[in-house]
């Protein structure tokens, strides 16, 4: 079912003439999908749900949204890790500019099912709900180009606390992200003491603003965990130039900006992960999803 169906669906089970908005959008949305995150994806991802590629069961996991409190805001986040368990290595998942949708999860689902407690916060909440918007331009001007790098940084705080009361080893922490995500692992590596980063095809360079002061390029010297970036050599927002200037700089940075590396699949465009997009190349994708847990492995996080 697209999304257009959804919405009108749950007009009608709420006996609304025009759509809603807002927080009441979202939570309505919600009561008619009898779920929370992880479920359906922004129309501006031109996709359904039948889609995926992949479908990760959640058996002998505990699974499913969760809350997180920051400063007294609760922050919705999913999280996936196996069932009874305690004590578990902790991986920070961030998503796409779509959110935290069923391709996030499924993604939370697998680490788990490796023996990792996964938890995806909706980074967006404070500022709109992606799965509401039906053009990339709009999603990125009404909501994403509104999140300040700040208030980020202080919610994957809050999710790592979160994850330390509730079953998480964080003295074994890591984070991977796509796209979006993926320089937000950048960013995180050089804030937080976490043991490892895996970028998956994250912007190294760019514009400056208030709300976004540096980009991973200028944080090489702060980095605390070695990150290793996975990038598409066919991808057209993110050219081999911004990586090659992006390894010359972590030649002069912190010891861990000089352990980090980087896989570049030649004939991999942006989000070749994404296995729900047509933008997904099998080959890439496993081979880097083996290379991260390798990574992890190597520096701790298991």
């Amino acid at each position: 079912m697209k999304y257009e169906e959804i919405e009108r669906e749950v007009q009608s089970l709420l006996g609304l003439a025009e759509p809603v908005s807002g927080t009441r959008r979202r939570d309505a949305l919600r009561m008619a999908l009898g779920a929370g995150l992880g479920v359906g994806y922004a129309s501006a991802a031109g996709v359904v749900m039948a889609q995926t590629a992949i479908k990760t069961a959640a058996d002998g996991l505990t699974a499913g949204e969760v809350g997180i409190d920051v400063k007294g805001f609760k922050l919705p986040a999913y999280r996936a890790m196996p069932e009874g368990k305690q004590n578990l290595p902790v991986v920070l998942v961030i998503s796409e500019i779509f959110g935290v949708h069923e391709y996030i999860a499924d993604t939370c689902r697998r680490l788990a099912q490796a023996g990792y407690m996964a938890i995806a916060p909706d980074l967006f909440v404070r500022q709109g709900d992606p799965m509401v918007y039906g053009e990339t331009a709009k999603l990125m001007s009404e909501v994403i180009s509104k999140v300040p790098d700040a208030q980020v940084m202080g919610d994957l705080d809050a999710a790592v606390q979160w994850a330390g009361a509730n079953g998480g080893d964080t003295s074994k922490l890591a984070i991977t992200g796509f796209c979006w995500g993926g320089r937000i692992t950048w960013l995180y590596a050089a804030h937080a003491p976490v043991k490892a980063g895996v970028a998956w095809y994250g912007r190294l360079q760019g514009n400056k603003s208030d709300l976004q002061p540096a980009h991973p390029i200028d944080l090489v010297s702060r980095l605390k965990a070695p990150v290793l970036g996975l990038y598409g050599g066919q991808d057209s927002g993110i050219p081999l130039t911004s990586v090659e200037a992006m390894k010359a700089a972590l030649k002069s940075g912190s010891a861990a900006a000089k352990a980090s590396e980087f896989v570049i699949y030649p004939d991999a465009p942006h989000a070749f992960h994404a296995d729900y997009r047509p933008s997904y190349r099998e080959q890439a994708a496993v081979d880097g999803w083996r290379r991260m847990l390798d990574w992890l492995r190597l520096h701790g996080v298991a």
